[in-house]
């Protein structure tokens, strides 16, 4: 556990400093409210789940893996942002532990037995290939709406006017998006089709983080309008949209896991964390 807990830590510290310490920052003013929105969301939802999630761990909840999981994909994925979507700044090597205890706190958790026993069990219970073509659907038209904004921009003289009240030279939420996180939820969503235990778990976290980064949006977007309602890069009105994204992103996740709890008690299905043995494991592995 102790790779989780320094995850939260550090991203607590990060959180609170970037959100509280107004001359921290610097660049447009909507873009620095973006940064102290997401940092909220680190602050009052990612960070308690992770814990909270880690705490039902230990009890023996084995659905809570997922949202472990979850919740330090969102974390791994918005200390990219903080790294590369605001100027240099004092929190930086903050923002590198975030980031490098959140990739160690995530390959240590992938690395545990139990996790493959859950997604086993999913993959053998649950209805999967609703699930997978949900997946397949928003990954596809996510990548249709970055490539519609990056494709007209490539033959624009630089600096393009993709990037305009941006501040940055580039955009890490398209460089990380198109490169690690979409491609890996189709390729995951496919051996969740095929009843592969590695699609179950891929999946189900990358859902957990779409759910926690959904309601990042919205509140970056309202904190950066807040910061600056003349921005064209954040708007109030998308903020209804993905709250209502966040709440529909929770349906699939809840089709996965339903029978879970049923099926763990049944003879010869997987054991789950909630012995002596799988505890010291658990806390061996994280």
């Amino acid at each position: 556990m102790r790779l989780a807990a320094a995850t939260a830590v550090v991203s607590l510290a990060a959180g609170l400093w970037t959100l509280w310490d107004h001359g921290l920052l610097s660049g447009p003013e909507a873009m620095q409210g973006s940064a102290r929105g997401t940092s909220l969301v680190v602050v009052a939802v990612a960070v308690p789940l992770l814990l909270a999630s880690v705490a039902a761990a230990r009890r023996g909840a084995a659905v809570a893996l997922v949202f472990w999981g979850g919740a330090t994909l969102y974390l791994v994925y918005n200390a990219v942002l903080l790294l590369f979507l605001t100027p240099f700044n004092s929190a930086f090597l903050l923002y590198v532990a975030m980031l490098g205890t959140g990739l160690w706190s995530a390959g240590a958790l992938l690395a545990t037995p139990q996790v493959w026993d859950l997604g086993g069990t999913v993959v053998r219970e649950a209805p999967v290939r609703g699930v997978a073509a949900y997946v397949w659907v928003v990954a596809g038209l996510n990548a249709l709406l970055w490539l519609a904004n990056v494709v007209p921009a490539l033959d624009d003289a630089a600096p393009t006017p993709m990037l305009d009240g941006t501040g940055v030279t580039t955009n890490a939420i398209y460089v990380q998006d198109l490169a690690v996180w979409l491609p890996l939820m189709v390729v995951a969503a496919g051996w969740l089709s095929r009843r592969e235990a590695r699609g179950a778990v891929v999946v189900l976290a990358g859902l957990v983080l779409w759910v926690v980064e959904a309601v990042s949006i919205a509140v970056d977007q309202a904190f950066g309008a807040a910061a600056d309602p003349s921005s064209t890069v954040v708007s109030t009105d998308l903020v209804v949209p993905f709250l209502v994204l966040a709440v529909v992103g929770l349906v699939p996740v809840w089709v996965l896991l339903r029978r879970v709890a049923t099926a763990g008690s049944r003879p010869g299905t997987a054991s789950f964390p909630g012995t002596t043995t799988t505890r010291r494991s658990l806390h061996r592995a994280s």
